[in-house]
């Protein structure tokens, strides 16, 4: 491990498996009032919590084949459904459907899910919610693969559709840059974020390459800047200019990635069968 990712990782990552057991892990998301994680084990169609006094708990059993999950700003759990090819947001116990139809037909199937500064929540729509495993095997109604932004209002808008399939993506620290990866392609895209929502650009902004099973999938940020993405032999770290500063290397293929605990100096990581945790020495962002 280089000098630069060791200043954000620590010396030696050292991972604490803190569940095992699954299909493949997703959508990991922690709850601040809560203090647990939510997270999504696709086949097998269910949602779990952890937290470091009750362990795992069932959370939400059927999920719909729940993948990406994110809490808003007041504290509510949005969704992306493989199963139904819904968003959907929980609401004292109840899920309310926030989006499943773009032009009249269904969806693809909703993947990987933020909210921006502004309350608007963006989300990508690959196809791999329609394929055995990891999904409900039906034909595509959409024939983009694309990403979307929810309005505050509840219209749906179809901002990009160049993708081979959109997976992962964030917020830049100060809101103003949309980062999107493709998985067949193996980068991370940087769109600007327009004053009206909508986006501009989407250049290559890093390759996710390297050795061992993974693609790019689930990516988060830290407090300076720096996004970790899943890829080939764990995580990927990029500086804010877009430049590798290594790669966390873990046992099984990642899907996802969240920060978590009080201080966000955990991150949290989920990879095929296990959930794991990491201490680190940068603060995850805390986009609200």
């Amino acid at each position: 491990m280089g000098p630069a990712l060791a200043r954000l990782i620590g010396d030696e990552a050292g991972l604490e498996q803190v569940a095992t057991g699954f299909g493949f892990t997703e959508g990991p998301a922690w709850c601040d009032e809560g203090g647990f994680l939510v997270f999504s084990d696709i086949p097998n169609d269910a949602m779990w919590r952890w937290d470091p006094v009750n362990g795992v708990q069932k959370y939400r059993c059927p999920s719909s084949m729940g993948n990406g999950s994110t809490y808003d700003p007041q504290g509510r759990l949005i969704t992306c459904e493989h199963a139904t090819s819904r968003l959907v947001r929980e609401e004292d116990g109840t899920l309310v459907v926030l989006a499943d139809r773009f032009e009249g037909k269904e969806l693809n199937s909703p993947n990987d899910v933020v909210v921006a500064p502004s309350g608007d929540i963006y989300f990508t729509d690959p196809t791999f919610g329609r394929q055995e495993y990891f999904g409900v095997p039906r034909a595509l109604s959409q024939r983009s693969r694309g990403v979307y932004r929810l309005r505050m209002g509840g219209e749906l808008q179809l901002l990009a559709s160049d993708f081979g399939e959109p997976n992962g993506l964030c917020f830049s620290v100060d809101g103003q840059v949309l980062f999107v990866n493709d998985s067949p392609r193996m980068h991370i895209r940087a769109f600007r974020l327009e004053p009206d929502g909508s986006l501009s650009g989407g250049e290559v902004w890093a390759e996710v390459t390297g050795e061992g099973p993974g693609v790019p999938d689930g990516m988060k940020l830290d407090s300076e800047g720096n996004v970790y993405c899943a890829g080939p032999g764990g995580f990927h770290v990029f500086d804010p200019d877009g430049t590798s500063l290594g790669v966390v290397q873990t046992p099984e293929v990642v899907g996802n990635l969240a920060w978590g605990d009080d201080t966000r100096h955990s991150l949290f990581v989920c990879a095929s069968t296990s959930v794991y945790r990491i201490k680190t020495r940068a603060a995850g962002h805390k986009p609200y």
